[in-house]
This record gives structure tokens, sequence and C-alpha cells, in this order.
């Protein structure tokens, strides 16, 4: 299951001479209430986000989204739109299918037998293991119409750390960072640190407003100070600051340690990385951004624990100065990471890389 479309290149475009299949009637809908999950995005953690619309005779007449953890669900949010009685042709459409056991809400798939509804479109199954299939189930033995599976690609990629945390209890891993064409992390002592451009730095911040957590190494803390905030953005909370250390040698009057946001500051001394995001799992954070330094991105690198990829490239060689992914390398080409799925975005000046990691043997052929 993977996550992203990235659109066919020029080459291969110019030559598909195929017609090109319409969209049925249940897809149509299911990317309209893909629209409506996306609002959630940044907003439901630890809850995934997801959109549900009711449709009858070809016309949208309820939309819902989940807002946050512990609020209407996006079926309920959808159906308490509309009094009783519910037309008998509508449809439900929903990105995830619905849960079926008590948590902070009550089950959604109940909730929908009791309104009345005949036939469900479901985008993917829920990943818990625990529940996964189980409100098709109850659906179906209530006599509801139900199908599953509808883009079910592009709605389990739009909850990928939802998806990893609900199954492992570990956070989804990103790693971003900007560096030069020959891979470095810093410029000369002296200079400003930036090497991207400013649009960069904004589409990069962005990425904060998605994530529950920013880590970075201590040397990051002495060197740069930075606020690691999220100043725009859909969240209403601060992203956790997570600072590794080894000495613990921190200076006491960095930003994270005096500003309004100090209480989300967390701080691990010696402790390995596989430890430390079993531990932010435990807590409920269900992705993290590591934005450095270069110490702690050869680390992930290393160690296989990077799920994801965001590396702006500025079009510089500046030599020398801190690799962005330096560590210990691999023995053997054939033991490398490659990235699946990639996409490439010219933002300003530089290059913006997104993929996910995957063994060299994944890709038999290239």
């Amino acid at each position: 299951m993977r996550r992203r479309f990235t659109g066919l290149p020029l080459a291969r475009l110019v030559t598909y001479l195929h017609p090109v299949p319409q969209q049925s009637s249940d897809e149509k809908f299911m990317r309209a209430a893909l629209v409506e999950a996306e609002k959630g995005l940044g907003t439901t953690s630890p809850n995934p986000a997801v959109g549900a619309l009711l449709v009858w005779r070809d016309r949208i007449i309820a939309r819902g989204h989940h807002r946050r953890a512990g609020g209407d669900h996006a079926e309920i949010d959808c159906l308490r739109k509309l009094p009783d009685p519910i037309p008998a042709e509508a449809v439900l459409y929903v990105t995830l299918e619905p849960c079926s056991t008590r948590g902070r809400t009550a089950p959604c798939a109940n909730y929908i037998i009791q309104r009345g509804v005949r036939r469900v479109v479901i985008g993917t199954v829920d990943p818990n293991p625990k529940h996964r299939g189980r409100a098709i189930g109850l659906l179906r033995a209530a006599g509801l119409d139900v199908s599953a599976g509808v883009l079910e690609d592009e709605c389990a990629g739009l909850n990928e750390a939802f998806n990893k945390w609900i199954v492992t209890g570990e956070p989804f891993v990103i790693a971003k960072c900007g560096m030069s064409l020959d891979g470095y992390l810093t410029r000369p002592p002296g200079e400003t640190r930036w090497l991207t451009s400013e649009s960069s730095r904004s589409h990069a911040h962005q990425l904060r407003a998605l994530v529950d957590a920013i880590i970075v190494g201590a040397e990051t803390i002495r060197r740069d100070n930075p606020r690691l905030t999220v100043r725009k953005g859909p969240r209403r909370t601060q992203p956790w600051r997570v600072i590794l250390t080894k000495s613990g040698g921190l200076p006491r009057k960095a930003k994270v340690f005096r500003d309004s946001r100090r209480e989300r500051t967390l701080v691990y001394r010696s402790q390995s990385l596989r430890a430390i995001l079993r531990d932010l799992g435990r807590r409920e954070i269900t992705s993290v951004l590591i934005e450095g330094g270069g110490d702690i991105l050869s680390q992930v690198l290393d160690q296989r624990l990077i799920d994801k990829v965001q590396i702006y490239i500025a079009p510089i060689f500046t030599g020398g100065g801190v690799l962005a992914f330096g560590g210990n390398g691999i023995a053997l080409t054939q033991r490398s990471l490659r990235l699946d799925l990639p996409r490439y975005q010219r933002i300003g000046p530089d290059i913006c890389i997104t993929g996910y990691p995957k063994e060299a043997t994944d890709f038999s052929g290239q």
C-alpha cells in the first residue's frame, strides 16, 4: 500500500494513446469525500483524518469531517446535519471504515444503522488489527449494502502516519533537511545558516503543522537556538519539541526552554533512537519530523528508521561543513536505500524531493 501519485512523465504522456477510463460515480464522490477529509489534517491526531458525504439522486446533500480527537467522527458530523428520515436511496461515502467500538466516542457503525442508511461506500478498511473489517461485518449483518476499497490507495495515503502508529506503536518518521548540491547542511562559519531559498523554507515550515513532534539534536539547539514552533497552518496545539543529547549539556537560555510552549519540550539523554520512538508512540505521538542535524539524520538512515524524506536541494556547491547524511554508509550498493514514489518539485531556485526509502532489492530491473 503506497501513498502518492506523481503523474505521467511528459515522454510517456505524449505516447499514451489509449483512452483514459472514466471514473465511476463512486470514485467521483469518494474524491469529494477526500477533500472533506483533508480539512482535518494536522488537527485530529492521534485519530486519522476522515471525510464523509451523503449523496442522494447524484447530489451531495450533507458533508462532514473529523475535526479533533474526542469530537464527532466524520460520519456523525455528516449525518447529524440531516433530520430523519434519511432518503432510502441515499448513499453514505466515507474515506475510512467506520469505527465499531467505543473509544472517545460511541461506535459510528451503530449510528449509521440507527439512522437508516441503506448503502455505504468505504475508501479503505481500518488498519487497526483489532478492528479491521469489523464494522463492515456489522453493517452487512444489519442488511446494509457495503462496498469497500474505492480509491483505496488515496484514502489510505491520507493517513500514512496513523496507519503505521496504530499497527506498530511507533510514529511515522519524516526526515527533512535543506542541503547543497554536494550534500552539505551548513555554510562556512560566520555566514548565515540558510542554504535554501525563503520560498523553500516557507514550504518546509508547513510540514511542521502536520506532525505531532519535531526532533533535533543537541548541537542544533546550541548552534542555531531554533524555536521549532508552528507559526501558520491548521494545528491548534504546538507539536512536541524533542531534543536528543548525549552529554545533557544544553543551554538553559535556549528558546525551547524559556518560551510559552516550554512544557511541550522533551529531552532524551543517551537513549537509543528506537527506544525514543517507542516512548513517543506510547505518548500517542503518531508522526515525527526530524530536522537535524547531520548526526541525527545519519543515525536514522543507518538504522533504517526513516519512513519518508522531504529534502530541499539548493543549486550551490559548498564543500566542507556538515554532511546531511554521513553515517557509516553501506558495504554493497545492493543494500542501499532508494526512493519509492519519488516526487520532484521546483520551489524558487531549489528542488524539493519527497519519497519513501526502501531497500534496493525492491527495485528489480532499475
